[in-house]
């Protein structure tokens, strides 16, 4: 049991040795330091895209804001329309040519159709249709105490919207629906049987029957897309519309249209100089009314599941930014709108501006630093191993004899004081052996010192394979070898020394050509475990003793305690 923690300890020494090659700390030391420069560099990527998503979201609200202070000038226009009419009705003109118009109504409103016009260089015409056309619908509502005068309110607001439709504008078209069966429009009809389908059309779209009391009670616009229809071309419109509340009764509808051009073109005018990339605008319901892009083809398409991720997003928070494969799109609501820009920016766009360059010039960098990195590595891996090498041989000429490969003798003196010790510690037994071989001088003699040379390092050989990785060996002197043996017995170490005795009595050594010879040895054998002493040289001086006694006693024996012990 001793004998084998023995053996574990000094295995385990052995393998520290060897874990203390300076190639694995130079190796080690690399990998930290290309470790560590790729997380800094990691880290700056890390950086440059934050840098990067908040710069396109700083772009997607300035441009944000510029669209959003486009359209604001028409709401405002059109809730100065609202107003003006709740002002007419509240303090009507006592004019005689609103009177007159007024009673021009009376004689005209059982009509389909009918048009009042006061002065058509000043003022919009009004264009109504019958009391029975709005008797047929519980939306509409000809109130005989309120026509008067919302009927001269009418014509006030008429020539607002008149100056609208002269001036350059955004807009297609203004037009003010009431529910009195009248509307003005800026596209006044120019044929009197389109009057009443105008109407009817007009009235029955969303931006009309939702503005209701109980559907907007709060009075706010809101945003519709119509659909195309004969009176206003073939392609949708974008309608904003507020309803005119006053004196708590609901009289109808101001509406503004704008066409899908129109809103690219005011989408691209807010880009001004901020055009990497592609912006598109959206609706509540996230149908694409405008993009920025002049070609189909390159317009960016999103399919249901990233239209759902996006309308997720979006539905969660005013502004923000998501991945989508090698795309990043940011959005922002706007405010004077009920709808969402989009800004999508590509991969192969980011990497042709400015946080691209700087990216590829970053990734140069790095990839220079880790090639020059792995040279030094390979040039000092090189260095070091040659130095490791050259240590070593060095290490190993100093502890070595060169002929029998054998531990020299102050290298044997000092590992088996070290060995000594510890077996002392532990209390284990030491045990040493001492050889020499038989008529060693008769061999150089006859034969000469390199025929001496091949008989050493043949027995040097047989002696180094009888025994344990613990155990050590050396030359002492010309013919004369020594092995320790920690942890072993005296008995056991004798049985050691007699299977080398043997192994090397019984071979043939060839030491010039057609000639071979046999040698013998004597050994002998001493232990701590006899005088309870470790001392290496005490014990190494008996074992020479013995062996002199095997000599004495004719040879090619082993002696492993005094001749008057027997």
């Amino acid at each position: 049991m001793q004998r084998d923690t023995f053996v574990q300890r000094r295995s385990f020494l052995q393998w520290l040795h060897k874990r203390s090659n300076p190639g694995l700390i130079v190796n080690l030391c690399f990998i930290v330091v290309l470790v560590f420069s790729t997380l800094l560099t990691w880290r700056e990527v890390v950086v440059l895209e934050d840098a990067y998503i908040a710069s396109q979201r700083n772009h997607l609200e300035t441009v944000a804001n510029s669209l959003d202070r486009q359209l604001q000038f028409s709401v405002d226009k059109m809730l100065f329309f609202r107003q003006s009419m709740r002002d007419a009705l509240q303090t009507p003109l006592t004019l005689g040519v609103l009177h007159d118009a007024v009673k021009r109504f009376d004689t005209q409103r059982n009509a389909r159709a009918w048009q009042i016009a006061v002065d058509s260089n000043r003022t919009l015409p009004i264009n109504g249709v019958s009391d029975a056309f709005v008797d047929k619908t519980t939306l509409l509502n000809r109130d005989k105490d309120r026509l008067t005068n919302e009927l001269s309110a009418a014509l006030e607001v008429g020539y607002l919207l008149r100056l609208a439709a002269s001036n350059a504008r955004k807009e297609e078209r203004v037009i003010y629906v009431s529910r009195a069966g009248f509307f003005l429009a800026t596209d006044t009809p120019e044929q009197p049987h389109d009057i009443a389908p105008r109407y009817y059309q007009m009235v029955t779209q969303p931006w009309f029957t939702q503005q209701s009391e109980r559907e907007n009670r709060a009075g706010a616009v809101r945003w519709f897309i119509s659909p195309p229809s004969s009176f206003v071309g073939d392609a949708p419109l974008i309608t904003a519309s507020v309803p005119i509340y006053y004196d708590h009764f609901w009289y109808g509808v101001v509406a503004m249209d704008f066409s899908f051009s129109t809103m690219k073109r005011l989408l691209v005018e807010a880009m001004d100089d901020h055009a990497q990339g592609e912006y598109q605008l959206y609706d509540t319901r996230l149908n694409m009314i405008a993009t920025s892009e002049t070609s189909a083809n390159r317009v960016n398409h999103f399919d249901a599941n990233e239209m759902a991720l996006i309308a997720r997003d979006i539905e969660t928070d005013t502004r923000g930014g998501l991945r989508l494969g090698s795309r990043f799109i940011s959005w922002e609501r706007l405010d004077h709108f009920d709808g969402v820009v989009l800004r999508v920016h590509t991969l192969d766009e980011g990497v042709r501006g400015d946080f691209g360059n700087i990216s590829i010039v970053l990734a140069l960098l790095w990839a220079l630093f880790t090639a020059m990195l792995l040279i030094s590595w390979l040039v000092i891996r090189r260095m070091v191993s040659n130095m490791y090498t050259l240590q070593h041989s060095l290490q190993w000429q100093a502890w070595h004899d060169p002929l029998t490969r054998l531990n020299n003798r102050g290298a044997l003196f000092e590992r088996a004081k070290l060995l000594a010790k510890q077996c002392e510690q532990q209390s284990l037994p030491f045990s040493v052996i001492q050889i020499d071989l038989d008529h060693f001088k008769g061999i150089n003699d006859r034969f000469g010192h390199q025929a001496g040379d091949k008989v050493l390092s043949h027995a040097a050989g047989i002696i180094a394979s009888g025994l344990r990785a613990s155990d050590v060996a050396g030359r002492v002197g010309g013919e004369e070898f020594c092995v320790v043996l920690p942890g072993i017995s005296r008995e056991h170490a004798a049985e050691i020394a007699e299977r080398i005795r043997v192994r090397i009595d019984n071979k043939e050594i060839l030491v010039k050509k057609s000639t071979t010879l046999r040698v013998s040895a004597s050994f002998g054998v001493s232990s701590a475990q006899e005088r309870g002493n470790y001392d290496f040289e005490q014990l190494q001086s008996i074992a020479d003793a013995r062996l002199y006694q095997a000599k004495q006693s004719g040879r090619n024996r082993v002696v492993w305690q005094d001749h008057d012990k027997k």
